[in-house]
Parts: structure tokens; sequence; C-alpha cells
């Protein structure tokens, strides 16, 4: 891979490197103390000054800020946590070719170790620093505890979120909304199930209703059934089950209109069938679309350009920080390496090639930031 026509490069071995060392640090969601400390120290050791921002007592974001801490133009932004392991004897860093595995490897140590490569050459390049800041936060893949304790904080009109969408520009984010489920019934002996009123059966009824009107509108909405419980254990006929969904929105989707209808569906289900039925909105997240007329976005074009990359914007159809971010009036761009359909699974993988890549797309899009944008100060 060439050399982009910019004072420095990154450095592809050294960029691997620390890939390697954070993918084997276990850090799932929580559990980010380790990570965080040695993420710390390297950034320090690369002669970068790094602040520490307590999230809760043993939890801590990463923020580098540039020389002016009023001139944030464009914030850069990664989670350091992961998912839970899938086999805690077998989760850490392998290489195969160019096919770098382990948990994370794509979701998203990949996209963080290629923005603290592109913030070193940054450092090493020395004189006036880019309006641009570096983030590394705690907590995504549960609450996004990270992410609401950095925007409490900080204020930035732009972000660029690493993760993985195979070097796609997502300018649009899907919405998200988890739902609780609950139904009741009758408690009776395991061997005589007439005697009772099954929880279950009744939940599996529901849940039919609630996934066919789900597939059936107009512009659909992806749906997961992450978990199903019945209540209690033992020999018995369950008297209470719960089931959780995960719901995710095209950008421009209606969250409101699409609960309101949900909750009418639960009702008219129970009225009808008295199945004692419940639901509840747990978290919201809204979608958003950012105009490709914006500044930033006419920008990071030309970086493409630069980089002969193909500019074919695209949705990004999980939740991530972005949504965070956007409702604390950012414009958050989805872009990293690796792909989203690897993350959480057991293969997670990324393409090494493309790690490199996104690193010397990160280094030329803080380099283009020179001019200030829509400016924010910090909070």
């Amino acid at each position: 891979m060439e050399t982009t026509n910019i004072p420095m490069d990154v450095q592809p071995e050294r960029l691997k490197n620390l890939l390697r060392e954070l993918i084997d640090i276990y850090s799932p969601s929580g559990k980010e103390e380790e990570i965080v400390e040695y993420v710390e120290d390297y950034l320090k050791n690369k002669g970068m000054d790094v602040i520490r921002q307590k999230v809760d007592e043993n939890r801590f974001n990463l923020v580098v800020l540039p020389g002016n801490e009023e001139e944030v133009d464009l914030c850069f932004v990664g989670h350091l946590d992961t998912v839970t392991a899938h086999d805690l004897d077998n989760y850490g860093f392998s290489e195969e070719g160019d096919t770098v595995s382990g948990l994370g490897a794509s979701d998203m140590k990949a996209g963080c170790a290629a923005m603290i490569e592109a913030f070193t050459v940054l450092a090493e390049r020395g004189g006036v620093s880019p309006p641009v800041s570096l983030a590394l936060v705690v907590g995504e893949e549960e609450e996004s505890d990270g992410a609401k304790t950095l925007m409490r904080e900080y204020s930035f009109p732009w972000a660029v979120v690493g993760e993985p969408t195979n070097m796609v520009p997502c300018l649009g984010h899907y919405g998200y909304l988890e739902v609780l489920l609950r139904t009741k019934g009758k408690r009776a002996h395991s061997s005589m199930p007439e005697l009772g009123q099954n929880a279950i059966e009744t939940m599996l009824k529901l849940l039919l209703k609630v996934t066919e009107y789900i597939t059936s509108m107009p512009k659909g909405v992806v749906y997961n059934i992450r978990q199903l419980s019945g209540f209690p254990g033992g020999f018995v006929v369950p008297d209470a089950c719960e089931a959780w969904l995960d719901l995710h929105l095209q950008p421009d989707s209606r969250v409101d209109v699409l609960k309101a209808e949900l909750e009418q569906l639960v009702e008219a289900v129970d009225e009808s069938s008295g199945m004692d039925a419940y639901i509840r909105f747990e978290s919201t997240q809204s979608g958003y679309r950012i105009s490709p007329k914006r500044p930033l976005v006419k920008k990071l074009k030309e970086v493409y350009k630069k980089l002969s990359l193909p500019w074919e914007p695209q949705d990004f159809r999980s939740h991530s920080d972005g949504n965070v971010l956007w409702a604390a009036g950012v414009d958050p761009i989805i872009l990293g390496p690796g792909r989203l359909e690897t993350a959480h699974t057991a293969e997670e993988s990324v393409d090494f090639r493309q790690v490199v890549q996104a690193s010397r797309l990160y280094l030329n899009c803080a380099l283009f930031v020179k001019a200030p944008l829509t400016r924010k100060t910090q909070k």
C-alpha cells in the first residue's frame, strides 16, 4: 500500500503490535480497567496528554485533546469494551495471512487501534495540532455509559465512530428500540398442565402476533428475539414469562409511531384472548441521516478520492454510541474497518490491510480538518 502524500505515514508493524495487545486484553463491558490502563500508558509514551474521565468508581474514558482545547471540530470515537467471550480459553489474537481474528477484532479494537495509530503519527509530526480529538470510551456493549459521560462534559460538532462498516462511510444510522414483553398464566404441577395456563405458550402466541405485524410494515423493522424466560423454574407449569426484543429501525422511521402501534397491538391481543399481556420499552435511540452536502462530509469525500476509495455512503444497521452522540447534538459518521456480520460471533475477524487503510484515512481526515466548521466549545 503506497504512502498517500502526507508528511508522515502510519507504521503497519506498530499498528499490528498494538492491535495484538488490545485483542489479548480481555475487556468485556464493565471490566475495562486493564485495557484502559494499557491504552493510557501507550498514549502517554507516544507523547500525548491524556485525560482520564471518570465513568464510575473503577472505570474511565480516555480523552486526547488538541493543543487548543477550545478548538475541537471533530472527535474520533472508539469503544474499548467487547461482549463477553464465547470461549475464555480461546478469545485472543491470532492471524492467518492478512486475517486477524479474536474477540473485538472488528467490534471495535481494530477501529480503536487505527485511531490510536493515526494520533500517534500526528504526535510525531509535531507543529500545530489540527482541531481534532480522540475519545476512547467504555460500556458501549451494555448501556453506553462511557459515551453518555463523554457528552456530559465535552461538546464537538462532528464525530467519526470507528464501528465496523467495511470502510463504507455511513451517513445514516438505524434507530433502536429495546422491548420487554410479559405474559402471565396459572401455575400447576408439570404432570398436570391441563390444570394450569402455561405463560410460555401464551408468550409464543403473542410473539407470533408481534413479529407478523413487524414483518408486514411497509419499510420493515429488523427484529431479534434476544431472550425468552419462563418463571418459576422447576417441575411446574410456569405462570410468568418474559421476552426481550431488539428492534432496529431505518433512519427515517418514526419510533414514537411504532411504540404506539405495538402498545395498541398488545392491548388488542390482551382484550381478545385474555393473555394478561404487558409491554414496556426499556431503551429508545433515534436514528438519523446526515446530508451529503454538509461541510465535513464534503471533506471526507475528498479524503476518499485522495486515497482512491469508492464513495458509496450507506446506513449503519445496528445501534452504537453514534445514537448517543446524535441525541447530544453531534453529527456522527460511522466508519471503520471490519464487517458488522462477524461482530459478536465466535468467528470475529478483520482484514489487517483494511485496518491500515482505516488508520491512513483517519489521519488524512484529521489533516483535512483545518478550517473551522460549526464551532462548539468545551462545556
